[in-house]
């Protein structure tokens, strides 16, 4: 069967594969609660049928607080299969965040994975008067749970009126509201059709060079179009989908469940890495120095043999003794890991890939549900530092300014309630403009080279990208997060946070005794080892972009701080007024 609403995915993946028993899987008291396809639909649609009996109407929109679990699938499809419109919203988001979307989109019922959601909004809903009742998945007395809404569908059955229902949805209806949490100002409600998601998942469905039989491990937010589209090409091509518990615990379940395949940001592979840097400061001997050497040689790896006959050999035996290992500790099975959502350094990318773990990087925005260009197993499909070609149903061009343009089925409907946005988004030839700069290597891969609107001016009248020079100073060990600063100024200077992680192993290995984080970034020795890798990588800028003053940041930042947004996107507002008087004391 055909496949043009995103519910039709149930039906034909029961009518398309093998019965299997783990469709879905997700942890509960540590054990892997499993459904086959007959239970995932029978759920859908008690849930579904009891969703008509609450009276909800195509074009209501209903909310959905929760990480990643079978539910939220139930959830998700049931709402579709009505023709009502799903809002996922981050479980990390702020309480003001919450009052506005919930709030903006109208929502009527909201679901929430369990009472610590619950607290974060408990008191606004009243404040809401769209909001009629709230459902959780874990059950407390003083809540509705979802089983209630699975009982008043099963007791109140009328197939007939949600097969009309469901043949009432269209492709081109609205099937979704993301907000994005945005850098700066309230979120903006993107409004993606069936057709918008659909045309993104069936055109990258090719890329997976397996099927039914491999088993995916999901731990990225499903409220997230980037997990979400991909959630859907599991479906499409009948893969499992394992739940991660959190990512605490990702290293764990991989060992576990031994997945074929994985969506990621390049923060998870920068952790990897550093475990595997620590690892061999661990051994000694003869195990230390070829475990280094195995690793300095994937830092160096080349696409289809280009660094000659000789270092395949040494791969090949380096394989054999060190970067199994590693795969084994991604469960032995991994072939895929897609990165999406910030830019990857490129001698990530290249580890990965000497060990046999096919990384590849993409590029798109909400707007573009998600995906514009991505790697893949073709000629000059992956090329380190760029981000693949685009969709072969997405044109994509570079405006005079730099700006990526694109054009496609999978661009959205528009932003909800703000029709001069979306007009300023999308112009009268219907391209969408990403608000990105990028250029178009000779072999097709989109290089990304910054935010249009990030890029600022100094004193002197020079044109300075921060996101290019970020992007660059991050492929040092020791540097996790870092932003530059320098609007109107005579340079360009930085907000540096440390990898810790990185910086206490190093400290071990150089017995440095490791005390606070704070008392560690002032130490001479550490400074100074720092003021070495800020001019190793200053070294590759012009004057005007090289970073003449910096701070030491002693506390990571995060969703939960503020400094970052859930896609892991730098809240350069946030932290310019967090930080104002040392962003100050760098210009004196």
């Amino acid at each position: 069967m055909e496949v043009t609403r995103i519910f039709d995915l149930l039906p034909y993946y029961e009518s398309t594969f093998k019965p299997k028993d783990d469709v879905l899987a997700s942890k509960e008291n540590g054990e892997w609660v499993k459904y086959d396809i007959k239970q995932y639909r029978e759920i859908v649609n008690n849930i579904s049928q009891g969703f008509l009996m609450l009276g909800i109407q195509p074009g209501d929109r209903i909310a959905q607080i929760s990480p990643n679990r079978s539910e939220w699938n139930f959830v998700d499809m049931a709402i579709l299969q009505v023709g009502a419109i799903h809002v996922p919203i981050y479980p990390t988001i702020s309480e003001s965040d919450y009052k506005y979307i919930l709030s903006h989109a109208e929502v009527k019922y909201v679901f929430v994975s369990g009472m610590e959601l619950l607290r974060k909004i408990k008191h606004i809903l009243p404040e809401i008067p769209s909001i009629q009742d709230v459902f959780t998945y874990k059950d407390h007395h003083e809540l509705k749970h979802l089983n209630e809404l699975i009982e008043l569908g099963k007791k109140n059955p009328d197939k007939e009126k949600l097969e009309k229902v469901k043949a009432s949805v269209k492709n081109e209806d609205v099937a979704t509201i993301i907000y994005t949490s945005g850098t700066t100002g309230n979120p903006k409600g993107v409004m993606l059709t069936h057709n918008n998601i659909i045309s993104n998942f069936k055109i990258v469905a090719y890329i997976p060079p397996f099927g039914e039989e491999a088993k995916a491990i999901s731990y990225l937010p499903l409220c997230h179009i980037y997990e979400r589209m991909l959630n859907y090409v599991y479906h499409y091509l009948g893969i499992s989908i394992y739940y991660a518990e959190n990512l605490g615990t990702i290293t764990e379940n991989m060992k576990d469940v031994k997945p074929t395949m994985l969506s990621t940001v390049p923060r998870l592979l920068e952790k990897i890495y550093d475990k595997l840097f620590a690892a061999g400061h661990k051994m000694k001997g003869a195990k230390r120095w070829i475990y280094f050497w195995a690793l300095h040689l994937a830092l160096r790896y080349e696409f289809r043999g280009a660094n000659g006959w000789f270092y395949e050999i040494k791969r090949g035996i380096y394989d054999k003794l060190v970067y199994v290992k590693w795969r084994e500790a991604l469960g032995g099975n991994v072939q895929i890991i897609v990165s999406g959502g910030a830019a990857l350094q490129p001698r990530l990318a290249r580890l990965f890939w000497a060990a046999g773990i096919h990384v590849l990087e993409g590029y798109g925005l909400t707007e573009t549900s998600p995906v514009i260009a991505v790697g893949d197993f073709s000629e000059h499909g992956v090329k380190f530092g760029t981000v693949g070609r685009p969709l072969k149903n997405v044109s994509v061009k570079i405006a005079e300014d730099g700006e990526i343009l694109c054009k496609g089925p999978s661009i959205m409907k528009g932003y909800y309630k703000a029709p001069e946005m979306t007009n300023e988004a999308i112009d009268n030839e219907g391209w969408f403009h990403t608000g990105d700069l990028g250029l178009i290597e000779l072999q097709g891969q989109i290089k990304i080279t910054g935010r249009k609107k990030e890029i600022f001016k100094t004193s002197f009248g020079k044109y300075v990208s921060p996101q290019l020079i970020e992007d660059k100073f991050k492929e040092s060990l020791f540097i996790d997060q870092i932003m530059v600063v320098g609007e109107n100024q005579k340079f360009a200077a930085a907000l540096i946070v440390p990898d810790f992680t990185f910086l206490r192993s190093w400290c071990e290995f150089k017995e440095v005794p490791y005390t606070t984080n704070s008392e560690m970034i002032n130490l001479p020795r550490i400074q100074k080892r720092l003021n070495r890798e800020v001019d190793k990588y200053n070294a590759f800028f012009g004057v005007t972009e090289k970073i003449k003053s910096y701070k030491l940041l002693d506390t990571e930042w995060t969703v939960e701080s503020g400094e970052i947004t859930p896609t892991l996107k730098l809240k350069r507002r946030f932290i310019t007024e967090k930080y104002n008087n040392s962003i100050d004391k760098l210009f004196q």
